[in-house]
């Protein structure tokens, strides 16, 4: 049996003597989540203050407290002052850990972890085994993290097994709630569904090979219940549960999702000791699910009715009981909604649902999604132009669009085409992009075959078998950091700015050639992010100044906004990267983030398809590449850790994106000589299921996260498919812990078994931007040890 954590807070926040609220209707206007970071990183700051140190719990719990009072108020500001009607979706970390947590869904590699927790402060224990799980120990490591559905958001993977003891272990949730009433009306739970909890879950190492996460799910729902009789108790009258996964292609078929849904949402909603039920399906549509979720019994269903079609009258049967929630304000972008063509969208729905025999009047208006995927506010930002600001809604702007529009009033419209009132502002269009993209040929995304480029590449590099290197970021020190700034203020110019940069990359240089690497890398020093970075160096994107938007934990990114027809104006990691080869006589790599992950990681135009600007991003990077060669840079290496995310959550609509991601990768990369040596790499995504469009890249080399999933990425290579060189990460970045040598040698030696040591390289999972040096240095010391080993191994004779 699995060790659990004992019972926590369990009693906090019920409230004698409650009853079930009186049935009463949602807000005619709710968003289905809100950003959780804190429109100043507040969350971040705080978070990161307690692991260091540097703040007590005390003071931590403070803080966070004081974010949620925050944004509560700032809810109600905008319009969502009712009872309910603003959604509770803070979380210290992720929400699928969240839900885990609370049902005890804790791997069996924690028990000490949890033995430690029992006495003294509660709070402080409860949210230390949440981070432990999270971010790992000294001793063990993380939950595995990969994206959220096609969302650069990334969850923490839950493992359960046969044996998993599922009981309610923390109502963290129900905490929220009564936290809530005391600053207003009161807000509505969020929690994350059970059918989504565990389709997204993974069997705990040991599990019989036969078990699937959701054989449990009866017993989870039985914990879900109870769950919701708490809340129930507490006095919340509405309790959300989201099920993403509804919306996107499962190991189920259609049938089979269709009777977990009556097991799992049917048998909570058939119970009388719970909040009216409000199950959401953000990220796409459902379809012809639609009528199997409305005969649940939850009292309101939400549907994502922008990467989703209207429901059809049929589709709509059961509708008379059920309220319906229209996510027709989209939750994923930062274009400001047409309104008058949602307005007409809302009309058409509502004359669909009275057709249907519901009534009209009881639609509420939504966000297609969560709003955690935008930045807080508009507001803050001063430095974008006036016509492009014309142009956006952050959150806050996007609740003042669902409130208005659930108001009526708005003269519904019709659009023909992407949009209707097309931008017109300087960068939009430029014609000499759009000629330039259409006079590309198939030619332009070929290489000769890899044999031969391999037989050129060993004979111009020259590295042995196992070849160690890094991804591309080295930690960013303080000082590199306060550069940055200082330069970006005008407080230090030109001049220091690149003499402060240099010393960094020679410093990066030198540890690395001390450290024994084959094939260096200059840091990154000069990088904000790796994709805004290539956004203010190329025409076509804008930058904020305050939109952060949470990746996962802590990590908050600052996507760029891509409005017009892209261009490079100039060479833009030429000058750093010659820089550090004049510095050493090993290879240094050119470092470059490729063009799909570059789109998934901004808010991209919505004026023309995402297949005509990639392709213009592949133009320009292509110009950095061959000016990159023309320099001297032996080895320049393409990111696409995005590759996976923007697969289409639809098998259907798979064929159309992979050949369009797969071509403006090449061509960026195909306009090298054949002795030019290719590298790419992704991270932290499900990669199994894109082998063949990994491959298809055409890549010379592809580093690939694998220490943190343990490997599993080998399990999807087939030598004979994938003939190029291939680095499953052995170091998991994202964690503090340090690998031992032994640890990484024996990855090593079961992923040369795979791919052969002719075709394994020996890399991190990742950059290591987000490392501290001690750490750096002892981890990549261990890499090497642990090649040095694994490389003796073959130099011992057979039976020796």
């Amino acid at each position: 049996m699995t060790t659990q954590p004992t019972p926590r807070s369990v009693a906090r926040g019920t409230a004698a003597g409650a009853v079930r609220p009186a049935p009463s209707a949602l807000p005619a206007a709710t968003p289905v989540g809100y950003p959780r970071i804190g429109p100043g990183r507040e969350l971040k700051k705080a978070e990161e203050a307690y692991w260091a140190g540097r703040i007590d719990h005390a003071e931590f719990a403070r803080r966070t407290r004081e974010l949620r009072r925050a944004t509560r108020a700032r809810l109600a500001e905008l319009g969502l002052d009712a009872a309910a009607a603003a959604p509770e979706s803070f979380s210290l970390y992720d929400q699928v850990l969240d839900a885990a947590l609370a049902l005890g869904i804790v791997p069996d590699r924690f028990a000490s972890v949890l033995a430690a927790d029992g006495a003294g402060d509660q709070a402080k224990a409860d949210d230390d085994v949440l981070f432990a799980l999270a971010r790992g120990t000294v001793e063990q490591s993380p939950l595995e993290m990969t994206k959220w559905f096609d969302t650069n958001y990334h969850y923490l993977v839950p493992e359960i097994g046969p044996g998993t003891e599922l009981r309610l272990t923390s109502t963290r949730i129900v905490d929220l709630f009564t936290e809530s009433l005391e600053d207003g009306a009161g807000t509505r739970p969020v929690l994350v569904g059970p059918l989504t909890l565990l389709l997204l879950a993974k069997a705990q190492d040991g599990a019989p090979e036969s078990f699937d996460p959701l054989d449990r799910l009866d017993d989870v729902v039985a914990v879900y219940a109870e769950l919701l009789a708490r809340l129930a108790e507490a006095g919340a009258p509405w309790v959300q549960l989201d099920e993403p996964a509804l919306t996107a292609d499962q190991r189920l078929s259609q049938a089979e999702l269709a009777e977990a849904l009556q097991r799992s949402i049917g048998r909570l909603a058939a119970r009388a000791d719970r909040p009216q039920l409000l199950v959401t399906t953000p990220y796409g549509g459902i379809g012809d699910l639609l009528p199997t979720l409305l005969a649940t019994g939850a009292e309101a269903v939400h549907l994502d009715l922008t990467r989703g079609e209207l429901p059809t009258v049929a589709q709509l049967d059961g509708v008379d009981t059920v309220q319906l929630v229209a996510g027709l304000i989209e939750g994923r972008s930062v274009w400001r909604t047409e309104l008058p063509t949602a307005a007409a969208r809302l009309a058409e729905l509502r004359r669909r649902v009275t057709e249907a025999g519901g009534a009209a009047d009881a639609i509420s208006v939504s966000t297609s999604v969560s709003l955690q995927h935008v930045p807080h506010t508009l507001e803050l930002e001063t430095s974008l132009s006036a016509e492009l600001v014309a142009t956006l809604a952050f959150a806050d702007e996007k609740i003042i669009e669902i409130v208005t529009l659930a108001a009526g009033g708005i003269e519904p419209g019709a659009v023909d085409g992407p949009r209707s009132v097309p931008r017109a502002f300087d960068g939009v269009q430029v014609p000499s992009v759009r000629e330039r993209a259409a006079a590309v040929t198939s030619a332009d995304t070929e290489r000769v075959a890899y044999e031969e480029r391999a037989e050129a590449q060993r004979q111009a590099l020259g590295l042995p078998d196992l070849p160690t290197t890094t991804i591309g970021s080295f930690p960013q020190v303080g000082e590199v950091r306060a550069a940055r700034a200082a330069h970006r203020k005008g407080t230090l110019d030109d001049a220091g700015y690149e003499q402060a940069m240099k010393e960094e990359i020679a410093r990066v240089i030198t540890l690395q050639e001390e450290l024994g690497l084959d094939v260096l890398v200059h840091g990154e020093p000069e990088r904000n992010d790796m994709v805004q970075y290539f956004a203010e160096n190329l025409e076509g994107f804008a930058t904020t100044e305050h939109g952060w938007v949470q990746s996962y934990g802590s990590r908050c990114t600052r996507p760029s906004i891509l409005f017009g027809d892209v261009h490079r104006p100039a060479p833009i990691t030429v000058g750093w990267a010659t820089y550090a080869q004049s510095l050493t006589p090993r290879p240094v790599k050119g470092m470059l983030t490729g063009p799909v992950t570059i789109l998934a990681w901004s808010f991209v135009r919505d004026d023309q398809p995402l297949g005509d600007t990639a392709a213009q991003v592949g133009l320009a990077l292509r110009d950095e590449v061959t000016d990159l060669e023309a320099a001297g840079i032996s080895i320049v290496q393409v990111d696409e850790p995005a590759l996976r995310e923007l697969l289409p959550l639809r098998e259907v609509q798979h064929a159309d994106y992979l050949d369009w991601s797969v071509r403006s990768f090449r061509l960026a990369t195909s306009g090298v000589d054949t002795a030019t040596q290719i590298h790419t790499h992704l991270c932290y995504s499900e990669f199994n299921v894109v082998v063949g469009a990994i491959d298809a890249l055409n890549a010379d080399v592809t580093s690939i996260e694998s220490a943190r999933s343990r490997g599993e990425i080998l399990e999807a290579i087939d030598p004979g498919a994938f003939p190029r060189g291939i680095g499953p990460g052995v170091w998991d970045i994202h964690s503090p812990r340090v690998p031992a040598a032994e640890e990484i040698a024996e990855q090593l030696r079961r992923a040369r078994a795979v791919v052969g040591p002719e075709r394994l390289w020996v890399n991190p999972d990742c950059g290591l931007k987000t490392r501290g040096y001690s750490e750096t240095e002892a981890s990549l010391r261990h890499l090497v040890q642990a090649v040095r080993e694994v490389r003796a191994d073959a130099e011992v004779p057979a039976g020796a």
